[in-house]
């Protein structure tokens, strides 16, 4: 889609958004490319009728920022972070809840990822963005429509549905890093009535990664070589039966040779560089019928199998590195009775396999079928899963006085959720609405390794929320609202002796409440949505490591902290400021502390956490971006993100600086085909996205220190964009 038709569709998008704030959201309202839907709800409702912080970044946002992952986006939405211990962002925070990582194999997300109705929570990173429609993320637990998986809230990313008009179009790109990219799509009616329609999208981007290996002689060690193949199909069977049909495969190849003893973030020394890859095969069937003319029925069935891997050089340097430093040797009782030249390799190397079917039937009323005196439209629904996950671990260590040695793990884990939901929408008065649903969810879960462990949990988890949303007038609409998600208990794996206490972990509950106020502001010029919200989490799960004295030794695992307080804000807004000038941005403040939590470092020390923030919680998140169109087809996309200074991890104080990041591009379009010239990060800043603290050097007696993984550095490129109708 060329600017010039952008321009036309945010006019249309505007008294869209009138019209929705001024009338009620019908049931069976039919979808129309100028309303900001978001799909993610039950209803496919608006965005102004929905009481929740709800941020949404559309196609037009998307291409004027160049966007190609999700990772190039994230940064712009408000109180949303990701820890980047992985080559693509796979593990997220929203309001400082959420994994930093996953080292075993019993997946337990707190934020869910899904694309196309396909739930691929905590393997977000065939996260392509092109050929996208939107990306949505809700804030706060989706305790009534996404239960366990969606305790601190949802990232859905809607792809472009199929057309019943032919639409063709590719996109090339160069850049920096020996960046090369192709894309392409095609759209449009199988047959000659419409009532079939197919879409088909693939990309192909490579890139060497940002990093130089210095021992090896290597640009690529850090590659990404990343495969998106999408292809959608519509049966319009008849006038009250929809039936989509999504198939997925994506393959990403990626290398992992990130992390340096000297936090030099770009120039490695590894001699066996690692490996982050995944490969996913998926697909969503979703169909729509509508029963005579009281209720829908919506049934959605998804399957994905995800082959992933993630591997490195956990000691971060070569044979000959270690041999030039020396070494302390110990006697039993840890007393220093020699030095040598040292011998250290690590080698840490995951395989797994993840299959996931879910399973969603829900009855939703049409406009005939309201209730209470056709006040209210209700909704139930049932919903199932299993995910079945297998896990191969092998680490390779030497160290002196100990000889090289090999660990095998295996592990095997079943999970299976199943739920019941409904919901109940009434109209009440004097511009009220009120909206109150609950879910009930049973997990059993079955675990079992090659060391032994067994668990089979099995818990009982609510959720659900109430608001109450008020119609002002036709600018301003406010809500009022009180949600309970869940998170699911579990068990940590392969911990020695000394933190058996530590095996199994309890299930957490969050209490979230949220007050907000949407407006149409400047003669309905500037869209704004603010949200205050107040967060009471309770038995936390945090996650925890421990060092063993005299070696590099490391477990991580999941613990419970006793409970933690969060309120902060959200705020988006979007100007169309003149005919040629569009200006948009986002704000998130935060405040995330521990209430009263201590944590065993070691034998000896015990470290207060008390009042500390959370980990990966930024105070502040932020971005500022505007596009400006000039007649003659030339445009310049101009925008920043930043965010304030974060604690890395919940068992340590080492924490990033604060950074913001400025990207650009600009570029000439005609009605079908477009070049640009883009940067990202074009100030070159230095930003940490992950960090550990610990002891990773034999020859500093392991003594503990701050490791960090920096973010992407400048890159500069050049894309070529046609589109055909």
């Amino acid at each position: 889609m060329t600017h010039l038709s952008q321009q036309l569709k945010t006019k249309h998008l505007v008294l869209a958004v009138t019209a929705a704030l001024s009338l009620p959201v019908q049931a069976d309202q039919q979808q129309t490319a100028e309303h900001i839907v978001v799909h993610s709800d039950f209803r496919g409702s608006a965005i102004e009728q929905l009481p929740g912080s709800i941020s949404v970044i559309d196609a037009m946002q998307l291409e004027d920022e160049g966007a190609n992952h999700f990772e190039d986006v994230l940064n712009s939405i408000a109180n949303l972070n990701w820890a980047g211990g992985t080559s693509r962002p796979r593990y997220f925070q929203i309001r400082g809840v959420g994994e930093q990582a996953e080292y075993q194999g019993a997946p337990n997300s707190s934020v869910g990822f899904i694309v196309d109705d396909i739930d691929l929570s905590g393997l977000g990173m065939t996260a392509s963005m092109f050929d996208v429609e939107q990306v949505e993320v809700l804030r706060g637990p989706q305790g009534t429509k996404y239960g366990a998986n969606a305790l601190a809230g949802l990232i859905y990313i809607k792809t472009k549905d199929p057309t019943d008009v032919a639409e063709h179009g590719m996109k090339l790109s160069v850049g920096d890093d020996d960046l090369r990219e192709f894309a392409g799509y095609s759209s449009g009616a199988i047959n000659d009535s419409g009532s079939l329609q197919y879409r088909v999208a693939v990309q192909q981007q490579q890139q060497n990664g940002y990093r130089d290996n210095k021992y090896l002689g290597k640009d690529d060690t850090n590659e990404r070589d990343e495969l998106t193949a999408r292809a959608k199909f519509r049966w319009l069977t008849n006038e009250n039966t929809t039936i989509d049909l999504t198939v997925l495969r994506a393959d990403f190849d990626n290398g992992y040779d990130a992390w340096t003893l000297d936090n030099n973030g770009f120039d490695t020394l590894s001699d066996k560089p690692g490996e982050d890859s995944q490969t996913t095969n998926a697909a969503s069937l979703k169909m729509t019928f509508r029963h005579a003319t009281s209720f829908d029925v919506t049934s959605i069935t998804s399957y994905a199998d995800s082959d992933h891997r993630h591997a490195y050089d956990g000691d971060w340097a070569n044979p000959d590195y270690w041999a030039s430093k020396e070494c302390a040797i110990y006697d039993d009782a840890w007393n220093v009775v020699d030095s040598e030249p040292c011998i250290y390799d690590y080698w840490w190397d995951k395989k797994g396999n993840r299959e996931t079917w879910t399973q969603e039937v829900r009855l939703s009323s049409t406009e005939q079928g309201r209730i209470f005196n056709d006040s209210s439209h209700w909704l139930v629904g049932m919903y199932a899963m299993n995910l079945d996950e297998s896990n191969d671990l092998t680490v390779d260590q030497a160290y002196n006085g100990y000889g090289a040695w090999r660990e095998l793990f295996d592990s095997e884990y079943e999970a299976t959720n199943l739920a019941l939901f409904g919901q109940l929408d009434s109209e009440l008065s004097d511009g009220y609405s009120l909206s109150v649903g609950a879910r009930i969810e049973y997990r059993d879960a079955d675990y079992s390794d090659s060391a032994g462990e067994d668990f089979d949990p099995s818990e009982t988890m609510w959720g659900g929320h109430i608001a109450l949303h008020k119609a002002f007038n036709a600018e301003h609409q406010g809500y009022l609202k009180a949600a309970r998600g869940y998170k699911a208990g579990g068990f940590n794996m392969a911990l020695p002796d000394d933190l058996a206490e530590e095996k199994e972990f309890d299930k957490e509950t969050l209490y979230n409440y949220e007050i907000g106020l949407k407006s149409l502001l400047l003669n309905n010029a500037l869209i704004s949505n603010v949200a205050v919200f107040y967060m009471d989490r309770q038995d936390q799960q945090v996650e925890g490591s421990r060092q063993e004295v005299g070696s590099g030794d490391f477990w991580l695992f999941t613990t419970n902290a006793t409970s933690s307080t969060s309120y902060g804000l959200e705020w988006d807004l979007n100007w169309q400021a003149t005919d040629e000038l569009i200006v948009y941005g986002s704000l998130g403040l935060l405040d995330a502390e521990y209430d009263d939590y201590e944590y065993q470092a070691d034998e000896d020390e015990t470290i207060d956490l008390s009042g500390r923030d959370l980990a990966h919680a930024p105070s502040t998140t932020y971005s500022l971006g505007a596009t400006y169109l000039l007649p003659q087809g030339w445009f310049i996309n101009a925008n920043a993100n930043g965010k304030g200074e974060f604690y890395y991890s919940d068992s340590h104080n080492s924490k990033s600086d604060d950074y913001i990041l400025f990207n650009a591009r600009a570029g000439y379009e005609t009605e079908h085909w477009s070049v640009a010239i883009w940067g990202r990060n074009l100030t070159d800043e230095e930003y940490g996205v992950r960090g550990f603290y610990f002891g990773n050097e034999p020859d500093q007696d392991w003594a503990a220190k701050q490791y960090i993984r920096y973010g992407d550095p400048r890159q500069i490129g050049l894309t070529l964009t046609v589109d055909l109708d």
